[in-house]
Order: structure tokens, then C-alpha cells, then sequence
């Protein structure tokens, strides 16, 4: 499995264009990553300017749902 950063460089690359945040969603999708490896690379590479600091917990709520692997998407 590619880690994080080299999936949301990639995507970023590709995407000059979108937001970090959007970027960093595009490249956990369905990909399973454990709890504590997104909070880790959501820290490092989503520009703190791109949501709102109190909206924080709510965009990790997020993430986790769509890193799963689901066959609802």
C-alpha cells in the first residue's frame, strides 16, 4: 500500500487547482487507512487555512468514513 503523502502529492501534482483538503480526500477514497495514520498526515499535509480549526473534528468524522472500503460509494 502507497502511504498518504505519496497519494496526496500525486493527486496534488495532477490537481494544482484544488484545495489541500480535497486533495488529501481524493487520496484516502476507499483506501482503509487506520485512524491514526489520517489524523498524522491530515496534520502534516492539509494547509490549516483550507476549513475552519472548530470544524476539525467534524472533517476527521468525514475522513474516516470515506477511507473505508465500502461498496456503497
Amino acid at each position: 500500500m502507497r502511504s498518504i503523502k505519496a497519494r496526496f502529492n500525486k493527486v496534488q501534482k495532477k490537481n494544482p487547482y484544488l484545495s489541500t483538503i480535497i486533495c488529501f480526500n481524493i487520496a484516502i477514497r476507499n483506501q482503509g487507512f487506520k485512524k491514526k495514520k489520517l489524523i498524522e498526515n491530515f496534520n502534516k499535509l492539509v494547509d490549516k487555512n483550507d476549513y475552519c480549526k472548530k470544524d476539525k473534528k467534524e472533517i476527521i468524522k468525514f475522513i474516516l468514513r470515506i477511507t473505508k472500503v465500502s461498496e456503497e460509494w
